[in-house]
């Protein structure tokens, strides 16, 4: 098999260190450049047209996301392989309408990472068995957000908060008072993704702090429900 050609793109050395080496060893995958931006990333691609970008959403200048769907403009041949330490579906759906042919979490395992290089090379999409799971609930549940609304009977009608199985299973622990560190070790996931999703939460609740985060519930118990 050709060797499958990279160009890494991440705003942190060591993890873009540590993924060169992890693909470089093997065999199969040569990294020819590196990034740590999407805007680099994009100028990279333009000059060396690697196979496949893998690339972080979260950067400086200008995201994953934002780079993936640039990508298709000026090297239609390119891939892109989002690799996020996110399994929020709001990112995952974005990744996929910008254009990525594939989405791994950052805890993957090499097996898996090259094979993942392999099916997008030829011509296929990868996603991880959760994330391919996150895929199918979000297109098929997606529909206009709304606001809380009573009917013409008076009766509350739910609002619809696009609350992921992942978020709700944070917003439940941090309802019953877990630290991010004790909910990070429940879910064997970092205090950084707890952190995250914490923030997305609150965000799409629209609540700036644990005690307004509590009363949304009391009030609205469907949220967790």
């Amino acid at each position: 098999m050709d060797t499958i050609k990279v160009i890494l793109a991440d705003d942190h050395v060591i993890v873009r260190n540590g993924i060169k080496i992890l693909l470089e060893s093997e065999g199969e995958v040569e990294v020819i450049a590196e990034a740590s931006n999407g805007q680099e990333a994009i100028e990279k691609v333009s000059q060396l047209k690697p196979d496949i970008l893998i690339s972080d959403i979260r950067m400086p200048i200008m995201n994953g996301l934002e780079a993936t769907a640039e990508l298709k403009k000026i090297s239609p041949d390119t891939k892109t392989l989002i690799l996020s330490m996110h399994d929020d579906e709001e990112y995952i759906i974005k990744s996929v309408e910008c254009g990525a042919s594939g989405y791994l979490l950052k805890d993957t395992t090499k097996e898996e990472f090259v094979k993942a290089l392999r099916s997008i090379l030829e011509g296929h999409k990868y996603f991880s068995g959760d994330i391919s799971d996150v895929l199918v609930n979000g297109y098929l549940n997606k529909k206009p957000g709304s606001t809380s609304a009573t009917d013409s009977g008076g009766t509350m009608v739910k609002t619809d908060y696009h609350i992921t199985k992942r978020e709700k299973q944070i917003l439940q622990l941090v309802y019953e008072g877990h630290s991010n560190k004790e909910i990070a070790d429940e879910l064997g996931k970092s205090i950084r993704t707890v952190e995250t999703h914490r923030f997305n939460i609150m965000k799409k609740l629209e609540v700036s702090n644990i005690t307004e985060l509590i009363r949304k519930i009391d009030s609205e118990p469907y949220i967790i429900g």
